[in-house]
């Protein structure tokens, strides 16, 4: 059966290349100490040397419109095209293109239906920043098979909480069930606090610092009954427009365990919180 080596959670932002590659005196004050962090981060995949990655992000009105949006989607492709125009032009992120894995995609998706989520599938997506970002952070040579995952945090309705917390589990139990020897990574990305074009989106911090330090609580501790009790839509929504994207972590905790986080890191950038999580099966925890 295939290996987990690691599951990793981070905040996605598409600036992150563009802010620490350009000339030194035009780079923003906290540029340099975002490049360490995020350096420091992607050692803590390294050191597992995976051979697969299950990435799970949500497509930013780039691929899936209002006309026909699904809550889960997996891809199931020989490869995939990365980065659509508008983030070549505003972020700086270039084209990619991403191997796939297509037997796993395979037996992923059956696993999930087996397992009663209904999820739609593309032999022809496009992939966004939301899974382009962290293969530049994270796995910067773009060299491993992926399997992405895509979720719906943008359009209502949207799942709960605990479907994302219990989805989280369902990929966790492919991943073990694969009959494979390979070493799989999961990694998805996501928000805390997050506003996008209100009025708290141009802060010194997220819009809600008292949410994003909660939240980084609750996942470093693995507290999955303290999330599930306090974090509804609605709550979301009082903490910026787009903190929906916290159900991918809740999801990728599911996939964790739910444990306590191995690595925590986070650096407060303006109008957000970055963040960053690792969690190591235990019996590969060092």
């Amino acid at each position: 059966m295939a290996q987990l080596v690691a599951t990793l959670a981070s905040t996605h932002h598409p600036f992150y290349l563009k802010a620490t590659t350009m000339p030194p005196e035009q780079q923003m004050p906290e540029a340099p100490e975002w490049k360490r962090k995020v350096e420091a981060y992607r050692e803590t995949l390294e050191r597992t040397k995976p051979d697969i990655l299950v990435m799970v992000g949500s497509d930013h009105f780039h691929q899936i419109f209002l006309d026909n949006c699904p809550q889960f989607l997996i891809g199931k492709a020989e490869r995939y095209d990365a980065t659509f125009y508008n983030e070549e032009r505003e972020f700086g992120i270039p084209k990619y293109v991403l191997d796939g894995d297509e037997d796993m995609s395979r037996f992923m998706h059956q696993s999930l239906m087996d397992q009663n989520f209904d999820f739609a599938f593309s032999n022809e997506l496009k992939i966004d920043h939301s899974i382009i970002c962290p293969i530049i952070t994270v796995r910067p040579d773009a060299d491993l098979p992926v399997v992405p995952i895509y979720t719906n945090i943008f359009a209502p309705p949207l799942h709960t909480p605990k479907r994302f917390y219990d989805l989280g589990r369902a990929i966790r139990k492919a991943i073990d069930d694969y009959p494979s020897d390979k070493r799989i990574a999961a990694i998805g990305t996501g928000h805390l606090s997050l506003e996008l074009g209100g009025p708290r989106q141009f802060m010194e911090t997220g819009p809600d610092p008292q949410f994003d330090r909660q939240a980084i609580d609750w996942l470093r501790a693995g507290d999955i009954d303290a999330i599930l009790e306090n974090v509804t839509h609605e709550s979301m929504g009082q903490s910026g427009n787009a903190t929906h994207g916290f159900l991918n972590f809740i999801l990728m905790l599911g996939v964790a365990g739910p444990e306590g986080a191995d690595y925590v890191d986070n650096l407060d950038l303006f109008h957000t919180m970055e963040a960053y999580f690792t969690w190591y099966p235990k019996e590969q925890a060092a």
